[in-house]
């Protein structure tokens, strides 16, 4: 790789960087290639994106990116970065589950929020149910009480029309 390409990837994942809404450190150390590509496409799914450059030039693709610095020490070995442009928990969760599935990628760490987060936060993040799930949670949660009162007063309506029904 000459000067002028690895510029280019810096430049590259300085971007990623700035633009995403988390990252996650991968070591896919001993993992196929079929897998490698597997996991592109399953992170490509999830509005994400998979790089796979020099440790050294992550490194120094980093340096300009605010509270990147703590993430960036553990660039080390075959590592990977996982870039998750908005719903980082579906990334996170697509992270977690292909490594359950195929033990040679390990999570390494992450960055959300500007701030470094753990293995354990990491699977955590990948846990949390997607955007789409918490609103239908949350509407459902809203809406129950008025259900509740609607199915009350309609009861209500049918057993005045059944007592007027029976009267006459």
């Amino acid at each position: 790789m000459n000067r002028q390409e690895k510029e280019q990837v810096v430049a590259d994942v300085r971007a990623m960087f700035k633009g995403a809404e988390a990252a996650f450190l991968i070591n896919y150390k001993g993992l196929p290639v079929q897998l490698m590509q597997k996991l592109r496409k399953q992170v490509r799914e999830a509005s994400g994106t998979f790089k796979v450059t020099k440790a050294r030039l992550m490194k120094i693709a980093s340096k300009d990116v605010a509270g990147v610095a703590a993430f960036a020490e553990k660039f080390e070995d075959q590592v990977g970065l996982i870039f998750a442009k908005t719903e980082a928990t579906v990334v996170a969760k697509r992270i977690v589950e292909f490594a359950k599935a195929n033990e040679a990628l390990t999570i390494i760490a992450g960055f959300f929020e500007e701030r470094l987060i753990s293995k354990e936060e990491v699977v955590a993040l990948g846990s949390i149910p997607s955007r789409e799930v918490l609103l239908a949670t949350l509407v459902y949660t809203l809406q129950a009480p008025m259900v509740s009162l609607v199915g009350t007063l309609e009861a209500k309506v049918n057993k005045d029309q059944e007592q007027q029904e029976a009267q006459q």
